[in-house]
């Protein structure tokens, strides 16, 4: 049987990292209407992956996933906390503010990707895993040993790097993730290449913004560790 589920807290960190998104600065969020820098749903769902590593380890890391939902911001040293429920289609976790649900993670133990679906191929983008993308856990407040211990990648490259490719193709200007489905099919050792492939599947509007959706699979030299699909507002009402 695999090792219970257990709620964890932290207090959200805006990282640097992403502050090519203005979203993430504290002008840029209030030119869209926030109150204040919006932390990056990437790092939300570091927060969300620290309960299934914590229990069930590299299994989960290297085979399962999940779909996450980013339903409203998390705002930087607002406290987190990860809660867990059970239902009858499976295993849900919330990342709660004051007890206001911001995101959400239906979790998946193990998992077969699916292909990547058809549609207008965009520029792959390539990182190489360096210390940085491997401490990203342990710099927004993730202080799991199990990804230096086992010198990998954090599953929040995945989500990070599929970001990275609607920066290189889609984005001008600030953009929202708000969707993913995340298939883990392997881990990234520290100094391997990572390479995306990717297809974007629609755009389309919607009362928050013109939306995209884009199918991506990732290959670590060669060998494919996680397929995603990302969906993100890419451009914002005026």
């Amino acid at each position: 049987m695999p090792a219970p589920l257990e709620p964890w807290s932290v207090n959200a960190v805006n990282l640097p990292d992403h502050a090519d998104n203005i979203i993430h600065t504290d002008a840029g969020a209030r030119a869209a209407g926030f109150e204040r820098a919006l932390v990056a749903g990437t790092t939300v769902y570091a927060y969300l992956t620290h309960v299934p590593a914590a229990a069930w380890g590299l299994d989960w890391v290297g085979r399962g996933g999940g779909e996450l939902r980013l339903r409203r911001p998390v705002f930087d040293n607002d406290p987190v906390e990860i809660a867990i429920t059970e239902e009858a289609t499976g295993t849900s976790l919330s990342a709660q503010v004051a007890g206001d649900g911001r995101a959400t993670l239906d979790l998946w133990e193990t998992t077969e990707a699916p292909p990547m679906r058809d549609g207008d191929p965009l520029t792959p983008v390539e990182i190489v895993i360096d210390d940085m993308r491997a401490d990203y856990g342990i710099r927004c407040g993730d202080d799991l040993a199990l990804y230096a211990e086992h010198d990998i990648a954090h599953p929040v490259t995945w989500p990070n790097l599929a970001n990275s490719v609607f920066i290189e193709n889609l984005v001008t200007g600030p953009w929202i993730h708000v969707r993913s489905k995340i298939y883990h099919e392997g881990v990234a050792p520290v100094g391997s290449t990572v390479r995306a492939e990717a297809n974007l599947l629609d755009r389309f509007e919607s009362r928050a913004g013109e939306r995209a959706l884009v199918d991506m699979r990732m290959y670590a030299d060669g060998v494919p560790v996680a397929t995603i699909e990302h969906e993100a507002i890419i451009v914002l009402p005026s």
